[in-house]
């Protein structure tokens, strides 16, 4: 579990093939400064296994559910990526429960600048657009953000200066895409909706 809170960033410096899937290495000095094998990293919001690494890298496998469900270019040689080790139990929670179990992808519609903060907006896809409300919690490329707005298709999130420059998200243009997770309650409540609220005793 991760709290979306972007510990430093990273940079994919290595990728192979392997069928349908692939193995991806990752430079992020502080991720792996106390990471051991098996150990769980968010990488721009998608959860990776550690199953190699070294003094400023490890080295993850990523199934072909993964790369259909994110964003192609994330996994580009020399590509920056948000890096966030797994929470640790007593931690504060600093932004909500991310699970690093991405919804898909969403795409910038438009960047707009308004004094010190920069509001994004995104595409929503209609199978998310019912678990995104205005005011809720999103996580986009692993980052925990509050919607600022949000419409049939669409949602936006406001960025404080400290966000532009911490996070990948200061280098977002219109026409990129993102990765997506919404907040498991509304994914559950969702779920029980299509039940009528029934319980299994």
């Amino acid at each position: 579990m991760f709290t979306g809170i972007i510990e430093e960033l990273g940079e994919i410096i290595g990728w192979q093939t392997h069928g349908d899937a692939g193995r991806v290495t990752v430079r992020g000095p502080l991720a792996v400064s106390d990471a051991k094998h098996g150990d769980s990293i968010s990488v721009s919001g998608v959860c990776l296994t550690v199953v190699e690494q070294g003094p400023d890298w490890f080295r993850a496998d990523v199934m072909g559910q993964t790369l259909r469900m994110s964003n192609p270019v994330q996994w580009a040689m020399g590509r920056t990526v948000n890096l966030e080790r797994a929470a640790s139990v007593g931690d504060r929670l600093g932004g909500h429960i991310v699970q690093g179990h991405i919804d898909g992808t969403s795409e910038v519609i438009s960047v707009r600048d308004e004094g010190t903060w920069r509001v994004l907006r995104f595409s929503l896809a209609a199978a998310h657009a019912p678990l995104v409300v205005d005011k809720g919690s999103i996580a986009v490329d692993g980052i925990s953000l509050t919607v600022s707005a949000a419409g049939d298709d669409w949602f936006e999130v406001s960025l404080i200066p400290e966000t532009l420059e911490r996070t990948t998200l200061g280098r977002r243009a219109v026409g990129d895409l993102v990765n997506i997770e919404t907040d498991i309650l509304a994914r559950h409540v969702a779920r029980l909706a299509r039940f009528d609220g029934r319980i299994p005793a």
